[in-house]
């Protein structure tokens, strides 16, 4: 039991050296704390300073190495991007202009069967009109220059039959190719006079009506007076038988209610007619009081002609209404080609100011990413891009 209370006591006696000494050695540390602090700190903070340089210089290159990255990455993918909407635009001028073209041609094609279908009935009514006036002017197409061979009187007129059928024939041809074939009929037989037929009859339009034409003249004793023998008549001879031909005609040919108020009667020869109006002005005025017109191949032509004339205004007035009909729907269908004119006008102009506009914005979509490619910003590409026109209006 000492000996554990000696060693206790030991124990307790190491104890308290041991608990001066540390307190010594703590009080002789505790002094010099500060400057080790001091010290401590200064080494920390030029530590911190340094792994805080080597931080920021390992932090900046690896945002250099991500900005790099992620600038090639971006430009890439605008580059994609730009690939695509350049192909995609491409093709939207393409199918755009096929459109248009397309457009175009289906307008052409309806402007071209518009212009025939015009034409067309423009050429219809024309025949028309054509065909209705050309029955008015049939006569005008038959004249004919008349040629033959000059002969003598004596040798040309042998006999009464030869004389006849002489003056027939060129009554017949003078008629023929002055007048249409419904104004005049040969040996027309009359219903009143029972018997009585005239060698012709010209179908003239009222008051005037039917005129007759007589070509049998008697020339005995005009070839008696004038030619040169013992037998030579006197110009008596030739007088009675003018006068009595002229009684003839109009006492056969002047019907009251079948004809007109006049008959004709035609010498074949120039030069009797010559001889009736220059030595005989009594058998002249004698026709006249009878309304018998005396005429010769060349003044026969001037009557035909006038009734002609006549019969031309009489069926150019009958068929006036229908020609003013005719030229009043050729001037609506004129006026209506005119306005679809217009119209198509209008749309064709339409058409190409949107081709021009479309144009435009193709430009300046191309314009703008030309500028997104070189990376410029939003204004300064809107303040770079060039404008389409100097005053011409944006239109997005």
């Amino acid at each position: 039991m000492e000996a554990v209370a000696i060693g206790i006591a030991v124990l307790a006696a190491v104890a308290a050296v041991v608990a001066a000494w540390a307190s010594f050695t703590g009080l002789k540390r505790l002094r010099a704390l500060p400057t080790e602090v001091a010290g401590d700190r200064e080494a920390h903070h030029r530590a911190l300073l340094t792994d805080l340089r080597s931080g920021l210089a390992d932090s900046s290159e690896r945002i250099a190495s991500r900005q790099s990255e992620e600038g090639d990455r971006l430009r890439r993918a605008v580059a994609d991007e730009l690939a695509r909407n350049r192909d995609q635009l491409q093709t939207f001028e393409r199918v755009l202009q096929e459109k248009v073209d397309a457009r175009l041609a289906e307008i052409g094609g309806k402007v071209n069967e518009r212009l025939e279908e015009g034409f067309k009935r423009t050429n219809e009514t024309f025949v028309s009109v054509m065909t209705r006036l050309q029955t008015i002017d049939d006569a005008q197409k038959k004249i004919e220059t008349l040629t033959g061979s000059v002969v003598s009187l004596q040798n040309l007129l042998g006999s009464k039959t030869s004389r006849g059928a002489l003056g027939e024939r060129q009554l017949e041809d003078i008629v023929r190719n002055v007048l249409p074939e419904t104004s005049y009929e040969f040996q027309y037989t009359f219903q009143q006079a029972k018997g009585v037929r005239a060698d012709c009859v010209l179908k003239l339009p009222e008051p005037t009506g039917l005129i007759a034409v007589d070509s049998k003249f008697p020339l005995e004793n005009y070839e008696r007076m004038v030619a040169d023998g013992a037998d030579k008549a006197s110009p008596a001879a030739f007088k009675g038988d003018v006068r009595r031909h002229i009684e003839d005609i109009a006492s056969k040919y002047i019907i009251p209610g079948e004809t007109g108020d006049g008959a004709v009667m035609f010498l074949p020869a120039e030069s009797v007619f010559a001889e009736i109006h220059a030595h005989h002005r009594d058998l002249v005025d004698l026709a006249a009081a009878r309304r018998v017109w005396i005429v010769s191949p060349t003044t026969l032509m001037a009557v035909l002609n006038t009734a002609r004339v006549v019969l031309k205004d009489v069926e150019t007035r009958r068929q006036v209404h229908v020609i003013q009909d005719e030229l009043g729907k050729l001037g609506r269908d004129f006026g209506r080609f005119d306005e679809r004119m217009r119209k198509l006008a209008d749309h064709i102009r339409q058409a190409h100011e949107d081709a021009d506009q479309v144009q435009i914005s193709s430009r300046k979509i191309s314009d703008r990413f030309a500028a997104i490619e070189r990376a410029e910003l939003p204004e300064q590409a809107s303040i770079d891009t060039p404008t389409v026109g100097a005053g011409s209006p944006r239109r997005e």
